[in-house]
């Protein structure tokens, strides 16, 4: 790392620690001619990935969109701050550890609605409504029908 006070690219790590959020690295260097110390920060670099729009066009990922979408679904449904977070956070980090750095706005829908469905049924609904833009009633029953027939077959419809 080159100098700032001297410009020589010689200098040493003399203490190294992770800031408070754990995504970077504070370094404390110093110059091996002139013996000043400096702060360096070191994070890692990430590409950013790409959401393809139904149209084609390609823009950054931006999770607080999922984040609104959740909070209209939700909205006067017993769905918590914390439950909506946690839906945003699985779906960016399933979203960034695939290998391709584009991702269909399709592929992001179906990974929110996933979430979704096993907490809230009314605010999934809400979100499949919105997200798959239903053009009959058909393909909205088709969403009814596969709802209540997961749930006919779950642990808790057969307990109870």
């Amino acid at each position: 790392m080159r100098c700032v006070y001297c410009g020589r690219a010689d200098s040493r790590v003399v203490d190294s620690r992770p800031t408070e959020d754990g995504g970077v690295i504070r370094r404390r260097r110093e110059c091996e001619r002139c013996g000043r110390r400096f702060t360096t920060y070191e994070k890692v670099e990430m590409t950013p990935l790409l959401v393809v729009k139904k149209d084609g066009r390609r823009e950054v990922f931006d999770p607080e969109k999922i984040r609104q979408g959740l909070v209209k679904s939700c909205e006067k449904r017993p769905v918590s701050a914390l439950q909506i977070d946690e839906i945003v956070a699985g779906v960016e980090q399933q979203a960034f550890s695939q290998l391709d750095r584009e991702i269909p706005t399709q592929e992001i829908g179906e990974l929110v609605m996933e979430r979704l469905r096993g907490i809230d049924e009314a605010a999934y609904i809400r979100f499949a409504c919105v997200y798959r833009n239903f053009g009959d009633i058909h393909s909205f029953m088709d969403v009814l029908s596969g709802l209540l027939e997961s749930r006919e077959g779950s642990p808790k419809a057969e307990s109870g």
